[in-house]
């Protein structure tokens, strides 16, 4: 059996579908894996993207897209770690003369951290393709800077608000509606979608897509070394969530994330973490097509394009 000339390094947030890779409790094959705690997986994907600390590590799905879009030496394999429904991550305050999502058009409207963030995307994506918003007609104002240093943003986008809170700008008046995924306790904030969890297992119905997050990424060096690391890699994460959805089944125990993704696998069945290619196509495909929209990428690139050519036909 031939094993890495050392532990590979990987830094995961610790979630349902990670915890039995991250306590050991499942085998991982030929990998040796060494977990580096990180502050946040924020933090985790930042260290990846700008200096390749880690040799492993989750990263949101947009900003690997941006990072592949300006060569930065990382492979995504297809595992999805987080993901939500992003109707959500709209907001705005009540007495703004806003009434419907067409009403943010000539507005400056915030970005929990950077206009790359995949929430934002989405919600973007979301306003535009579901309640006919025209974002260009918008300015979008992120709180914080991006990941991928080199990433030139368009015209609409504004950061001189940067390095203040969303609370904050709603707070002083600067704007009047928000994207991301943003914790505000106020009467006066509200969800500009009505319904918004309903809504998002609406359009799942319609479009068949349920809308990934956070993805994993090897860096590049370390699959020009030992390509099989891949497929392991994949193999490993199957396992772990393997064992999550078997605890999941045996309902003991169950923590308000564990409720959540029952509730949710009511809507897009048994398997609420689906891996793999083609159970991701079609998000993958719409997500490539939002940030192409948005001026995050300049080209589409197919999910042929975007992982470990050892696990495309993995499932």
């Amino acid at each position: 059996m031939i094993l890495p000339v050392r532990p590979l390094t990987i830094a995961v947030g610790n979630y349902g579908v990670t915890r039995a890779l991250k306590n050991g409790s499942i085998a991982t094959g030929r990998l040796q894996l060494e977990h580096i705690a990180v502050d946040s997986a924020v933090a985790g994907m930042r260290r990846m993207v700008r200096a390749l600390e880690f040799d492993i590590c989750e990263m949101a799905f947009t900003t690997y897209l941006c990072a592949k879009a300006y060569g930065r030496p990382i492979t995504a394999i297809p595992v999805f770690i987080t993901r939500n429904f992003h109707h959500r991550a709209s907001f705005f305050r009540v007495n703004s003369g806003i009434k419907e999502a067409k009403d943010l058009e000539g507005r400056v409207v915030g970005v929990n951290r950077g206009y790359t963030v995949t929430t934002g995307t989405w919600a973007r994506g979301i306003l535009q393709s579901e309640y006919g918003v025209d974002h260009r007609k918008i300015t979008w104002a992120p709180t914080n800077d991006e990941h991928v240093a080199e990433f030139h943003a368009p015209s609409n986008v504004d950061y001189r608000f940067r390095g203040q809170t969303v609370a904050e700008l709603f707070d002083s008046g600067e704007i009047d509606a928000a994207v991301g995924d943003i914790k505000i306790n106020s009467p006066e904030i509200q969800p500009l979608i009505p319904n918004a969890r309903e809504a998002g297992f609406s359009y799942f119905r319609k479009t068949g897509v349920y809308p990934i997050n956070h993805t994993v990424v090897i860096a590049s060096s370390v699959l020009e070394a030992e390509p099989w690391v891949a497929e392991e890699l994949y193999l490993a994460f199957q396992a772990a969530k393997s064992a999550y959805l078997s605890r999941l089944r045996a309902g003991t125990e169950l923590t308000a994330a564990d409720e959540a993704a029952i509730e949710v696998s009511r809507v897009v069945g048994d398997d609420p973490f689906p891996f793999g290619v083609e159970a991701n196509r079609r998000p993958v495909e719409t997500l490539v097509q939002f940030a192409v929209d948005q001026h995050i990428i300049p080209k589409a690139y197919a999910p042929e394009e975007l992982f470990a050519s050892s696990t495309l036909k993995l499932e």
